[in-house]
C-alpha cells in the first residue's frame, strides 16, 4: 500500500522519524524497564485476536501475564543459580515456567517458587546447553541445517534440517558431529529461511541502491535495522526519494544488526507503525519477552502480523551464513520487511532478520535481540 503525499503530510512526525517501515526501539546498555501498567492500544488488542485467536479480554489477560513474567524471569534466573535450566511463559497457566536441575537445593526451589514462577524440572542446566550449542556455532553447517537452538521445554539442542535435504551426506555428517556436541534432537522443517531484503517495489520503504527494506526502532541519532539490508558508509533513502542518512554500522552474516544516521530534515520518534491495521505503537523500553509471550512485527510489504516467541539465542544458516543469537517467531513476513520492527507489548524486542514461507500460507520469522545492537554500537533507545 502506497500512502499518498497527502498521508505522509498528516503523519509528519512518523514520517519524517523515518518510521514508515517499521518505527522502533532498539535498547542499547541503558533499556527502559516495562511499565507496571501500561494502556493497551484497541488495535494491539484487535492484531491478537486476528492472529492468535484470542477474544478481546484473553488477550488483555494474556498482556497482563506476560508483562508479570517478563519482569519476574530476571529473578527466578538468580534464584534458580546454577541448576538454572531456562524459562518460558506458559499460556495455559498464565505464568513464567522456570526450568531447575534435579540436584537443585530445597532453598533454590522455595526461592523460584517465591518469585510466582512454576518449578519444572530437567536433566540439563542452561550452561551445559549453552555450551553444546556454542559447540555447533563453531562449526560451519551445510545449506540442508537451516538452524540450531536451546529449546529450555525439551531440555535439548533442537537442529532444524530441511526435509529435502534429510538423506544428504553432508548434513548426516553434521548431524552425527552435533551428536557428540551435547544433548541434540533433529527436527524436520520444510523449508530453508531466507532473509526479507527485496529489489525496489512499492510500498513506504527505506531504500539503499534498489534494495528496500524497513526500519526497526528509532535510536538517537538514527534508526537500528537488518545488518543485510546495507553496508556502512552505504546512503539511504526514503518513501519520498529524500536522503535520511548513512549506514554507520553494518554486520551480516554471524549478525544481522546496523544502524543508520538521520538528519537531512528526518528526525527519530518512539513509534512502531500500524498502518492502519492497528493504532501506531508507542516505545516504553526493551525489556525481553520471554519464550511463549505474544509478539508484533511492523514492516513496510506486510504491515502488521503478530504471533509468538518460539526460541531464543537461536543460529540461522542462511544461504550468506550462519547468523547467530537470533529469536525465533511464529509472525510471518515478506521480501522488503527486513529490518522491520518486533515488539511486545509496549516493549522493543528486535528488527527482522529472516524466515521461511509468507503471510498467505504462514511461515516463521526471526529477529536480532534490539538490545543487542543498542549494546553493540553504544546507542540509546528512542523511548516514549
Amino acid at each position: 500500500m502506497r500512502r499518498t503525499r497527502l498521508h505522509h503530510v498528516a503523519v509528519a512526525a512518523l514520517v519524517l522519524l523515518g518510521s514508515w517501515a517499521v518505527a522502533g526501539t532498539t535498547p542499547a546498555g541503558a533499556a527502559t524497564p516495562a511499565a507496571a501498567s501500561p494502556t493497551t492500544s484497541p488495535g494491539l488488542i484487535q492484531a491478537m485476536q486476528r492472529d492468535l485467536g484470542l477474544s478481546a479480554r484473553q488477550a488483555e489477560a494474556r498482556l497482563a501475564a506476560e508483562r508479570t513474567a517478563t519482569a519476574v524471569e530476571p529473578k527466578a534466573r538468580a534464584a534458580a543459580g546454577s541448576a538454572y535450566g531456562g524459562s518460558w511463559f506458559d499460556d495455559a497457566t498464565g505464568r513464567l515456567t522456570v526450568a531447575v536441575t534435579s540436584d537443585a537445593s530445597d532453598s533454590a526451589l522455595r526461592a523460584v517458587r517465591a518469585t510466582g514462577a512454576t518449578v519444572h524440572s530437567v536433566q540439563h542446566s542452561a550452561r551445559q546447553l549453552d555450551t553444546a550449542k556454542a559447540r555447533l556455532d563453531s562449526t560451519s553447517a551445510p545449506r540442508g541445517v537451516s538452524g540450531w537452538r536451546v529449546d529450555p521445554k525439551a531440555n535439548t539442542v533442537v537442529v532444524d534440517v530441511v526435509r529435502s535435504a534429510r538423506s544428504d551426506n553432508d548434513v548426516q555428517r553434521f548431524l552425527a558431529q552435533a551428536r557428540t556436541a551435547g544433548p541434540v534432537t533433529v527436527r524436520t522443517v520444510s523449508a530453508a529461511p531466507r532473509t526479507f531484503a527485496a529489489g525496489t517495489v512499492g510500498g513506504d520503504p527505506y531504500y539503499t541502491g534498489n534494495v528496500r527494506c524497513s526500519i526497526g526502532f528509532s535510536v538517537y541519532g538514527g534508526f537500528v535495522t537488518a545488518g543485510h539490508c546495507g553496508r556502512p558508509g552505504a546512503g539511504v533513502s526514503g518513501w519520498d526519494g529524500s536522503y535520511i542518512g548513512t549506514f554507520q554500522g553494518s554486520s551480516f552474516p554471524d549478525n544481522d544488526y546496523a544502524w543508520v544516521s538521520v538528519g537531512s530534515g528526518w528526525w527519530t520518534v518512539p513509534v512502531v507503525l500500524g498502518w492502519g491495521t492497528v493504532p501506531d505503537q508507542l516505545v516504553h523500553g526493551s525489556a525481553v519477552a520471554p519464550v511463549g509471550s505474544s509478539v508484533c512485527r511492523s514492516g513496510s510489504t506486510t504491515h502488521w502480523h503478530c504471533g509468538t516467541v518460539l526460541a531464543q539465542n537461536e543460529t540461522v544458516n542462511y544461504a550468506e551464513g550462519a547468523v547467530h543469537e537470533l529469536t525465533k517467531t511464529s509472525v510471518c513476513a515478506e521480501p522488503g520487511d527486513s529490518g522491520g520492527s518486533f515488539i511486545s507489548g509496549d516493549q522493543a524486542q528486535g528488527v527482522t532478520s529472516g524466515g521461511w514461507g509468507d503471510c498467505s500460507g504462514g511461515g516463521e520469522t526471526w529477529f536480532q535481540p534490539v538490545n543487542e545492537i543498542l549494546n553493540r554500537y553504544g546507542l540509546t533507545l528512542h523511548t516514549d
